[in-house]
C-alpha cells in the first residue's frame, strides 16, 4: 500500500508509551507551525485495522482536519487489531487480556498536553467500528476527559452486552453515522456479525442509539428529522449519491445529540471519491464525515 503523507500544512511522527509495561503506539498529524492550545481529535481504528490502514482507508481525511482547523489529530493503535470496547460478547485479545485502553487513552491526550501543548479541554474522540464501540466506553468512563464523541457504523449494545467498568455522567456534544446497508451493524439493531464469523452481540438501532444519548444528556423533546442541510461539506442528493438523512437533537442548555443516516449506506467511513462493494456493502460517496465531525466539534480555527 502507498504510504499517506501529511497535507503541505502538517507534519506526521510515530510516537511511543508504554501503559502498564504494554508497548502503545499512535501516529500524530499535527500543523506545522503548532500553535499553542490546538485542539485535539483522537481517532481510533475499526477491527483489523491499524493508524495506517485507516489513513489509507479514509484517503487521509483526518489529516486534513489538522491542516485545515489546526488540530492535532492522533490515531491511536490498538492490541493486536482490536480495541478492549464497550461490549461483553467479544472475544478479541484486547478484552480476553482486559487490555487497558481507557488508560491507553488518558495517557495520550496528557502526552500530547505535555509535549505538544494541546488544549486539555478540547479534546474530541472519534471512533469507526470496534473504534466506535470503544468510544462509546470512554463516554461513560472518562467523559470529563472529552469535548464531545463522533462514532462511525457502531451503535449503542443492548442492555446485557453493555461493558463500561463506571459509568460518569457528564453530557457531551455527540454525532453518529450509520448507514442503512451496514451489513456488520445492522441499522435497525441486532447481532453485531462479521460475515457470520465474529459475534459482538446484541446492538440497539442508531436512532435509539441517537436517543438514548439525548436523554443522558437530559434532553425530554424529540428530534427534528429531514434531508440533510446543504451544508458545505454534505454531497447533494441523486441519482448517483445516497441520499443523507439528518436527525437533530437540541435542547437548550443540552448539548446536541446528531444523527447521520446515510441510506444504502455500508460499513465504512464515507469519504469523497471512495466506493466499497464488498459484503460490507456499500458507501456511495455521499458524506464527507471528517468534514461533518470538523463541523460539529466547532473546530474551525480561532
Amino acid at each position: 500500500m502507498r504510504a499517506v503523507r501529511a497535507p503541505s500544512g502538517a507534519v506526521a511522527r510515530r510516537e511511543t508509551l508504554d501503559i502498564g509495561g504494554l508497548r502503545r503506539t499512535f501516529t500524530v498529524v499535527r500543523p506545522d507551525p503548532l500553535r499553542a492550545n490546538a485542539p485535539v481529535v483522537l481517532v481510533f481504528h475499526g477491527a483489523y485495522q491499524n493508524a495506517t490502514t485507516f489513513r489509507l482507508a479514509t484517503r487521509g481525511a483526518f489529516d486534513r482536519v489538522a491542516d485545515t482547523s489546526g488540530a492535532i489529530v492522533a490515531y491511536l493503535n490498538s492490541h493486536r487489531g482490536h480495541w478492549n470496547d464497550a461490549r461483553v460478547e467479544t472475544s478479541f485479545a484486547a478484552r480476553t487480556a482486559d487490555v487497558d485502553d481507557i488508560a491507553f487513552t488518558t495517557a495520550a491526550v496528557d502526552h500530547l498536553v505535555q509535549r505538544h501543548a494541546a488544549d486539555p479541554t478540547r479534546v474530541h474522540a472519534v471512533g469507526f467500528s470496534n473504534g466506535g464501540y470503544l468510544v462509546f466506553r470512554l463516554l461513560h468512563e472518562i467523559p470529563d476527559r472529552l469535548a464531545g464523541a463522533a462514532v462511525i457504523s457502531a451503535a449503542q449494545p443492548a442492555a446485557g452486552n453493555f461493558a463500561p467498568h463506571t459509568s460518569r455522567l457528564h453530557p457531551l456534544p455527540t454525532l453518529i453515522i450509520h448507514g442503512t446497508g451496514d451489513r456488520v451493524v445492522p441499522y435497525a439493531g441486532g447481532r453485531v456479525s462479521l460475515g457470520g464469523r465474529h459475534s459482538g452481540g446484541q446492538c440497539v438501532s442508531a436512532r435509539d442509539t441517537a436517543e438514548y444519548y439525548a436523554r443522558r444528556n437530559g434532553m425530554n423533546v424529540g428530534a427534528t428529522t429531514g434531508r440533510a442541510a446543504p451544508v458545505r461539506r454534505a454531497y447533494s442528493t441523486g441519482s448517483r449519491h445516497t441520499p443523507v438523512e439528518y436527525t437533530e437533537y437540541r435542547q437548550h442548555p443540552h448539548p446536541p445529540v446528531v444523527l447521520y443516516t446515510v441510506h444504502g449506506g455500508g460499513h465504512a467511513v464515507p469519504t469523497p471519491g471512495w466506493t466499497l462493494g464488498s459484503f460490507l456493502g456499500q458507501d456511495r460517496r455521499s458524506l464527507d464525515s471528517a468534514g461533518v465531525i470538523e463541523d460539529f466539534f466547532g473546530l474551525a480555527r480561532r
